[in-house]
C-alpha cells in the first residue's frame, strides 16, 4: 500500500509544477521602469477611432519596437480598438487624446492627467490648436493655451523633451482661406515656441507634419487613414531618434 502522506507530498509538488508552467501576462497599465515614457498628447489625431480613422500611435509604437528602443506609452487614456499583436508583443494603448479637445481644455486638464499617469520624458504634442481652428475660437488665446500646456510640462519635469506639430492639413475641400492663414501662421509661431521654450535641460522641438502631406493620407476631412498615419508616425519617429535615451 502506498503511503498517505508520498501521496499527498506528489500531489503538491505536481500542483506547484502546474502554476510555475502558467504564462502570466503583465498589466500593460501598470506603471513601467522604461528609461522614455512617452505621452501622446492632443485630440481626435491621438485618440483615434478605428476603424473609422487612424491614430499615428500604433504604427509609430511598430516602429520604436524594430528599431529595438526602450519605451513605455503613458497616458490616463486606453482606448479598446482592436490592434494585431507585433513582434509578440501587444499594443501599448496608453495615451493622453481626446477628440474635439481645444487647447484651453487641454490646459485645464493637464495637471490631473500628469499627476494621474506618471510624469513623462517626452510628450508628442499633436495638432495644438487644431480644434481651436476649426471651432473659429481666437488665436490669440491658442497660442497663449500651448504656451502654459508646455510651461507645466517644463515645471513638472525641467528635462522633458516636448515635440509639438506644426499639424497637417485638413482635406484641400476643407482648407478655407482662414483656415490656410491661420494653419501657416500656426506653424511659424510653433517653431518661435519651440526656440523660445527650449532650455539648456529640456529641449522643445517644433516637427513639420505639413510638408508632404496630401489628401491620400485622410479617412475624412482631418483624421488619417493608414498612409497618415504611416506618414506621420515616420516624421515623429525621425526626430525621436535623436532624443531617445539608450
Amino acid at each position: 500500500m502506498i503511503n498517505r502522506t508520498f501521496l499527498m507530498a506528489l500531489c503538491f509538488l505536481l500542483m506547484f509544477s502546474c502554476l510555475e508552467d502558467e504564462q502570466i501576462t503583465p498589466d500593460e497599465n501598470l506603471p513601467g521602469n522604461s528609461i522614455n515614457k512617452i505621452m501622446p498628447l492632443g485630440a481626435s489625431r491621438i485618440e483615434g477611432a478605428r476603424p473609422e480613422y487612424e491614430s499615428f500611435r500604433y504604427e509609430l509604437w511598430k516602429d520604436l519596437i524594430d528599431g529595438n528602443w526602450d519605451f513605455d506609452y503613458i497616458g490616463t487614456v486606453n482606448d479598446e480598438s482592436n490592434y494585431p499583436i507585433y513582434s509578440g508583443r501587444s499594443f501599448d494603448a496608453d495615451h493622453e487624446g481626446r477628440g474635439g479637445y481645444t487647447s484651453s481644455q487641454i490646459l485645464n486638464g493637464i495637471n490631473s492627467w500628469l499627476n494621474q499617469s506618471g510624469t513623462p520624458d517626452i510628450v508628442l504634442f499633436s495638432s495644438p490648436g487644431g480644434n481651436d481652428a476649426l471651432e473659429g475660437l481666437s488665436y490669440d488665446s491658442a497660442i497663449a493655451n500651448i504656451n502654459n500646456i508646455v510651461d507645466i510640462l517644463q515645471t513638472k519635469n525641467p528635462n522633458v523633451i516636448i515635440l509639438i506639430e506644426q499639424m497637417a492639413p485638413a482635406h484641400s475641400s476643407a482648407m478655407t482661406s482662414t483656415l490656410s492663414n491661420y494653419l501657416a501662421t500656426l506653424h511659424n509661431d510653433v517653431a518661435d515656441i519651440a526656440l523660445n521654450k527650449t532650455t539648456t535641460t529640456s529641449k522643445v522641438i517644433a516637427v513639420d507634419m505639413y510638408n508632404g502631406f496630401n489628401d491620400s493620407m485622410l479617412a475624412d476631412d482631418v483624421h488619417y487613414n493608414q498612409t497618415g498615419a504611416e506618414f506621420i508616425a515616420s516624421r515623429y519617429y525621425n526626430a525621436l531618434i535623436n532624443v531617445l535615451q539608450e
